[in-house]
């Protein structure tokens, strides 16, 4: 945190609550060895929803190739999900306003082209600009400039780039903000703020076709439907180095053949162990088998575009839908207690200091039928008679925990057909009907924090026309405390801003919170050195092969 002033305190408290929770990994956790830094390793992987651009990436996918092939001004720390320097040499300010950021030297691009500060404000205003529709464009919100280059009342783009970007030098630049935003600093290992190379402007389709980065790994081809070769950077400047010669993602449709082909010697990483094998994983794969606390939860996300879901009382509908969910069953019988019940909208590895609050769902999310059933009828019933949740059915674990929410409902309703899955084939197809608006009712909607920070919990999926905020919920009282919570540079402060912002959300059940997901791994014995981050995702460049 070098250099931020006011940024350290909501990093240096995910760091005290992570370090309870790490990752694992090392030689004593995996075996160890010195590997064949040569041999490459193939992983499960889905295709991303859209092609990989920085600023177009906001699912774990595309998130996963993104921080393999790119670095940022900050990395969040494997282990402890604190935010650390990775080019950025310092960023500095006096006012939580106006930050001046110095870029490390001797970091290139794979291509060999320089990392300049121009190469972070060329990629954050092609990220803003309107006309480009990137979807992490509002994470560029902040600074000073934005409203011209990404008008949200649908008028015309009046400017090319963000006033409040300013090149100093070589490796200098300045962000000026429209307000105080204490802990921006650490929001910059985010993926929307990572450095674009003057080949992604100068040949943009070419660039797509095989994406070139800053990373430990280089993009060697993608055969969409098929996998994704990524091969070891071997000039890479970073001190994270791969310890492989690469990584081949492989596409499945259904994590349960992933893990058929595991067994079988197919494949040596599967990121997510199916719920139907949980019974057996331990037996199958011995110590080769990872689960871990990760900032993950998932909910159940309403159509407020829809005036159905979104007239007087309809907060009591999805209240009592709420209660008519049996989550303590559910994470028992279908996850194996690799779930924990929901009782907030955040993440249990944010710590009480980080801003988690136990219980702050309070009765809403504990199974009571008959109350769900007076709250349903309150509230004017389901809106059509019927419920239907939309997932994505490439995961065979959706169709099992969707199936046994609808069970759960239809018993507590005592209506055998208040609640039915509807399946969409990919989660390409899924995360493109849900982002557009397409849906007519509840949605399957799994938050991984893009950072350990309260804030990103509830600002991109809660605020007005936030980039994550596909239902289209909106209120002026939360809107109003998270701009508060930003400007804070008190960390008690904050986190109780943001915590009165997440208690709005709970009084307008914005969306149903339900368990919060470990992270799990199982692989090959060719692999040692296997570990999670707090996202849930392979630290890639640490696993070795024998």
């Amino acid at each position: 945190m070098r250099g931020a002033t006011h940024a350290k305190w909501a990093a240096c408290a995910v760091a005290v609550a992570l370090a309870a929770t790490a990752c694992g990994g090392g030689d004593d956790d995996n075996g160890g060895g010195s590997g064949d830094s040569g041999a490459v390793l193939t992983s499960s992987w889905t295709d991303p929803q859209n092609p990989l651009e920085p600023a177009n990436t906001n699912e774990v996918q595309g998130g996963k190739v993104m921080d393999m092939i790119f670095r940022g001004l900050k990395r969040y720390n494997p282990r402890t999900g604190a935010a650390e320097d990775m080019l950025a040499e310092k960023i500095e300010t006096s006012d939580s306003q106006t930050f001046d950021i110095t870029v490390k030297d001797g970091w290139t691009f794979s291509n060999g082209e320089e990392v300049t500060a121009q190469s972070f404000v060329d990629a954050w205003n092609y990220g803003a600009s309107l006309k480009n529709n990137q979807k992490n464009a509002y994470f560029f919100s902040y600074i000073e400039g934005y409203d011209k280059v990404h008008p949200e009342d649908g008028g015309d783009q009046s400017a090319e780039t963000m006033s409040g970007l300013k090149v100093t030098g070589p490796r200098t630049f300045t962000v000026k903000l429209t307000q105080k935003f204490s802990t921006f600093p650490d929001t910059l290992g985010y993926t929307a703020f990572y450095p674009l190379p003057k080949a992604f402007f100068d040949d943009h389709s070419a660039w797509l076709g095989k994406p070139v980065g800053n990373g430990p790994y280089t993009v060697d081809s993608y055969a969409k439907g098929s996998q994704m070769s990524l091969k070891k950077w071997e000039d890479y400047p970073g001190d994270d180095a791969a310890q492989n010669g690469g990584v081949t993602l492989k596409v499945y449709t259904d994590n349960n053949t992933a893990y058929t082909d595991l067994m079988a010697g197919n494949l040596d990483l599967v990121d997510d162990v199916p719920a139907q094998q949980l019974k057996n994983v331990r037996s199958d794969l011995g110590d080769r088998y990872l689960n871990t606390p990760a900032g993950i939860i998932q909910t159940l996300s309403f159509p407020f575009y829809d005036d159905q879901w979104n007239k007087a009382d309809s907060d009591k509908v999805r209240k009592g839908l709420s209660r008519a969910i049996n989550r303590e069953q559910i994470t028992d019988t279908i996850f194996q207690k690799t779930r924990t019940p929901a009782t907030d909208w955040t993440s249990p590895v944010l710590g009480e200091e980080g801003g988690y609050k136990e219980g702050l769902c309070g009765e809403f999310c504990e199974y009571d039928a008959d109350e769900a059933k007076k709250l349903i009828e309150e509230g004017g019933g389901i809106p059509g008679g019927q419920v239907k949740i939309t997932y994505n059915a490439d995961t065979g674990s959706h169709k099992l925990w969707v199936d046994a929410v609808c069970n759960s409902i239809n018993n507590a309703l005592d209506n055998e057909k208040a609640c039915v899955g509807n399946p969409v084939g990919t989660f390409a197809d899924f995360r493109e009907q849900a982002s557009t608006q397409k849906l007519s009712g509840p949605f399957r909607a799994g938050w991984q924090m893009d950072y350990p920070l309260i804030q990103n919990f509830l600002q991109p999926l809660y605020y007005t026309n936030a980039s994550s905020n596909d239902g289209k919920w909106s209120n002026e009282d939360f809107d109003k405390l998270v701009d508060q919570a930003n400007q804070e540079t008190d960390t008690a402060k904050a986190v109780e801003l943001f915590q009165q912002a997440e208690e709005v959300v709970r009084d307008d059940m914005a969306a149903i919170p339900l368990w919060y997901q470990n992270g799990s791994a199982g692989w090959s014995d060719r692999l040692s050195d296997v570990a999670l981050n707090p996202f849930s995702v392979p630290v890639y460049n640490e696993i070795k092969v024998s």
